[in-house]
């Protein structure tokens, strides 16, 4: 147990990553994508990233996970599935608030 806290410690007394604009991952769940802006535009992926997140998981629900969401690293599926918890509120909401509206860059295949 001692290694444990040891390892804890040291992973939480490393330096903050520093925050910056970044863009979203480029995700072809179209949930996903509308979960991701939700989080964004709430500002939840704003301030330096100083948390370590961890786990054990059984492989075969990671891999299921990543093709579902479209995530390519294990990070970009854990921050996928916790704006989606962190939002699941929101969300109907926020798709209520699209009805009409139709942003610049939809492709309109013509």
């Amino acid at each position: 147990m001692k290694a444990v806290r040891k390892s804890h410690a040291k992973a939480e007394s490393k330096k903050a990553v520093p925050s910056e604009k970044r863009k979203l991952p480029q995700v072809a769940n179209v949930r996903v994508r509308e979960v991701m802006t939700i989080a964004e535009q709430a500002g939840l992926f704003d301030g330096p990233r100083n948390k370590v997140v961890r786990g054990r998981m059984p492989q075969v629900l990671v891999e299921e996970a990543k093709a579902r969401s479209g995530a390519r690293t294990d990070t970009e599926l854990i921050e996928m599935a916790l704006a989606n918890l962190a939002v699941a509120d929101k969300y109907m909401e926020w798709l209520v608030a699209q009805s009409g509206s139709v942003t610049q860059d939809i492709d309109l295949e013509f």
